[in-house]
């Protein structure tokens, strides 16, 4: 079964090393044009800020990208510890930006990786983590009488996106990839085979 964890929506955190002020951006994203985009967003948010440091995962059928940046922080203090976290909590298409305001102490090298470490994990705690599963499109075909236990099915094996009854009931549902057989054989055997199941868009 083909699943991926990514954050549930944007998140925000605030901290403070040494008088040095820590912001913390996560968001989830589709692609790197959007990890970009959140990277300029919160960049062009915090245009006085003393670092922008970035980080993202973008992970899909075709490709795997990961980046990080230090932002003129030393190298490896913080882009990489800030990447570390999305890497660990296993999250893909993630970006996630800690903005720092430098408060006149110097916090050393450990004490930089902790800070933005820090503050990544706060920000995207604050977002939040789902597990998302790919799925596959069909639209099936009953009777009336069905409709409770067909509902109940798809709910263990995916969900209905669309609902629509004229003489019959006919569903679109999203099932989870790697399960679909099995939900077919279930869905033929709760019918007693009075059911149409084609792929999504073919009726």
């Amino acid at each position: 079964m083909e699943s991926y964890k990514t954050l549930k929506g944007p998140g925000t955190a605030q901290k403070e090393f040494k008088n040095s002020g820590f912001l913390g951006y996560a968001s989830p994203v589709k692609n790197e044009a959007e990890a970009k985009a959140f990277v300029k967003k919160v960049k062009e948010l915090h245009p006085d800020a003393n670092h922008n440091v970035s980080a993202y995962l973008v992970k899909d059928e075709n490709s795997f990208i990961q980046k990080y940046d230090d932002d003129g922080e030393p190298a490896g203090s913080s882009g990489k510890p800030v990447f570390r976290v999305l890497e660990l909590k296993e999250i893909n298409n993630a970006a996630v930006v800690v903005t720092r305001y430098f408060g006149g102490v110097k916090l050393g090298y450990g004490g930089l990786s902790r800070a933005y470490r820090e503050t990544a994990v706060a920000a995207v705690e604050a977002a939040g983590i789902i597990e998302v599963f790919e799925t596959l499109s069909l639209k099936i075909r009953f009777g009336y009488p069905e409709i409770q236990r067909v509902k109940q099915l798809v709910e263990n094996y995916g969900s209905i996106s669309e609902e629509g009854y004229s003489d019959v009931v006919e569903f679109t549902v999203e099932i989870k990839k790697g399960l679909e057989e099995e939900f077919v054989e279930k869905l033929v055997d709760l019918t007693k085979n009075r059911v149409e199941i084609r792929p999504a868009g073919s009726f």
